[in-house]
């Protein structure tokens, strides 16, 4: 198998953020002398490590927000909604516009759309494989 196109940004403090190629992101806050605490996806999927013991860290679309303190996990973004899945750790994940909020741990993964509640579920081995295949995992 190919290696996938993405680009890999290592920022301060133990963030990586692993995007593909054609990923819409941006760092919304940031101290300049600390790693981001806020980072915006807008479209296809990324692939975060957090290392633990940093400070609060959120990934955010415009159907959720994801944050965390010290986990590896992807979101992936579509113009229907975002889906969250957890590799190591674990994620708490809410709508933009608030609501309801789940917690993900390792294997979880939970799709927020429009309209319909947020269900944590253990994501089946090909769907995860499909979606880690896409960073070359």
């Amino acid at each position: 198998m190919a290696d996938p196109a993405r680009v890999v940004y290592q920022c301060q403090g133990g963030v990586v953020l692993e995007a593909e190629a054609a990923a819409a992101l941006g760092v919304i806050k940031s101290d300049p002398d600390q790693r981001p605490s806020e980072v915006e996806v807008d479209s296809d999927a990324v692939l975060i490590e957090v290392a633990p013991a940093g400070g609060p860290f959120q990934i955010r679309t415009p159907h959720a927000i994801a944050a965390v303190r010290g986990t590896v996990y992807v979101v992936d973004v579509t113009a229907e909604g975002t889906s969250v899945f957890v590799s190591e750790g674990e994620v708490a994940v809410f709508r933009e516009a608030g609501g309801d909020e789940v917690t993900l741990t390792a294997g979880d993964g939970v799709d927020v759309r429009n309209g319909e509640p947020l269900v944590v579920r253990q994501w089946p081995e090909r769907r995860v494989r499909a979606l880690l295949n896409r960073f070359g995992r």
